[in-house]
């Protein structure tokens, strides 16, 4: 008779250092999601949530369901001089996960522009990066947004697919994020091969 122990799925994001990424955009919400499928997996979760983000989800959300602090600016204590190292925080990952990827945050990274930590750390990140890109259907669509995710692509970056389904405008196609059960099977996947 086999172990039961051995029918248990291979824990493949047990010990993974995922840095997770949140942007301005209504799925937001849906971080919370998958911060906890992620930890509820064994990965180690660092968020950083940009200051507009923070409009749709509370760092005190995130961060109880982390259990890290989370991380909204480069400082740390203006006063002392601390701030959060993009560097430190580049290297640390095993996977940058920026979900969800507002056209705004897509298009400073396709861009190389860095006026947020966010940015910076993945203009920093040697790791993996999975961008969720999440809003309206026609900034979607749109020739600029379009550009920038071939662009993100061309760079290496996973760009998760955006499915078509209602959006929060109430209009209908893509633009969706990808479910959070969704991008952790795309983690688990990705990592189930490279380890």
């Amino acid at each position: 008779m086999e172990p039961e122990a051995s029918k248990q799925p291979l824990a493949v994001l047990s010990g993974k250092r995922i840095l997770l990424g949140v942007s301005a955009s209504i799925a937001a919400y849906k971080a919370t999601f998958l911060t906890r499928l992620l930890v509820k997996a064994g990965a180690e979760v660092q968020v950083i949530l940009t200051e507009a983000a923070a409009a749709f989800v509370t760092p005190l959300t995130l961060g109880t369901l982390s259990k890290k602090p989370v991380l909204t600016g480069f400082l740390r204590d203006a006063a002392a001089g601390e701030w959060h190292n993009h560097v430190e925080l580049g290297l640390w990952a095993d996977a940058l996960v920026i979900a969800p990827a507002s056209a705004n945050t897509l298009g400073q990274l396709a861009n190389g522009l860095c006026p947020n930590l966010l940015s910076a750390v993945y203009l920093s990140a040697r790791c993996p990066v999975f961008l969720a890109p999440a809003m309206d259907l026609d900034m979607f669509a749109h020739p600029a947004t379009q550009q920038n995710l071939a662009r993100l692509r061309s760079f290496g970056n996973h760009v998760l697919a955006s499915p078509s389904g209602e959006l929060a405008s109430g209009l209908s196609g893509p633009g969706r994020m990808l479910e959070p059960e969704e991008i952790v099977t795309v983690l688990t996947n990705f990592f189930r091969t490279v380890d």
